[in-house]
């Protein structure tokens, strides 16, 4: 297909805002690592720095910077700060840990979720951050030490396989599942992003897709909650791969306050049916906010 993005026309209020949006360059943003760090000093330390900086508006976490190389400043370096794109904080915002939790990040490297989960917890409770790539997982352990975390234990698995047994046989309270994807809304900061997009593709991903939420919903305990979320558009990796979920295991798809413009998630397309309760997902679109695209579900098992 020539152009992926204009299958999404008829599912978008204002088409030509979306398309102007994903043709300019994303905004530089970093998240403050509360582990070493207080908001105040992190603004501090980036006025010492000489990089300007202002409030994303909806998290006094996120700041956005005048600098295309926050990596290169002294408080990245020292671990107050992480370089993350303002709408990867959604999922860890919507999940909403608490100090002491067990909560599971089955594809977790190189770790922008992870940390940010960390800090949620206050570096309390335990925190299994898997991934199946052992180069990424390189990436994972070193920005899980330059952010200080210590309730983080890195593990090596295909998530659709993951096993409980190392960690006692006990379900998690809380699971971040933030699937591999097509990386459609990812085109602000990343241009060639659908450079080789093919919709064969898209159906090959969300059946991994379908596999490891399966099994991130297997291992959370009874009333506990699992957040499921991608940065694509595609339907097929969203709505539908939740709407199995829904189909083969005893979940309910929840409502959530988030304080960005959304639109519901879908409940039909291409022909496909999805279930009703999908309008409590939301999809984020680069023209809403002035960042990248994403969609997120927050489901409950049920107790």
């Amino acid at each position: 297909m020539d152009d992926p993005l204009a299958r999404y026309e008829p599912i978008l209020d204002d088409y030509e805002a979306f398309r102007a949006a994903c043709e300019r360059p994303l905004p530089q943003v970093v998240r403050v690592n509360t582990i070493k760090a207080t908001v105040v000093r992190a603004e501090r330390a980036l006025k010492e720095a000489g990089v300007g900086y202002e409030p994303v508006g909806w998290n006094d976490e996120l700041l956005a910077v005048d600098t295309d190389k926050p990596g290169n400043t002294w408080p990245y370096v020292h671990g107050w700060l992480y370089g993350q794109e303002e709408v990867s904080a959604v999922p860890a915002v919507v999940c909403d840990p608490d100090p002491g939790d067990r909560v599971f990040d089955p594809c977790a490297a190189p770790g922008s979720k992870t940390t940010h989960l960390a800090a949620l917890m206050d570096d309390e409770g335990l925190l299994v951050a898997n991934d199946s790539n052992l180069g990424r997982l390189s990436a994972l352990r070193s920005n899980a030490e330059r952010c200080g975390l210590t309730n983080v234990a890195v593990t090596k698995s295909d998530a659709r396989n993951f096993s409980l047994a190392p960690f006692g046989g006990e379900g998690f309270d809380r699971a971040v599942v933030d699937v591999p994807c097509s990386c459609e809304g990812t085109i602000r900061k990343n241009p060639d992003a659908l450079d080789e997009w093919s919709l064969d593709h898209v159906d090959g991903v969300a059946g991994i897709q379908k596999g490891i939420l399966s099994r991130a919903i297997e291992v959370t305990r009874p009333g506990g909650t699992v957040v499921y979320s991608t940065c694509t558009f595609a339907p097929e990796e969203n709505e539908a791969v939740v709407d199995h979920a829904l189909a083969e295991h005893d979940v309910e798809l929840v409502e959530y306050d988030l304080p960005l413009s959304t639109r519901a998630g879908l409940t039909s397309w291409d022909g496909e049916t999805y279930n009703a309760s999908l309008n409590r997902a939301k999809r984020i679109y680069p023209h809403l906010n002035d960042t990248g695209g994403f969609f997120c579900a927050k489901l409950e098992v049920a107790a």
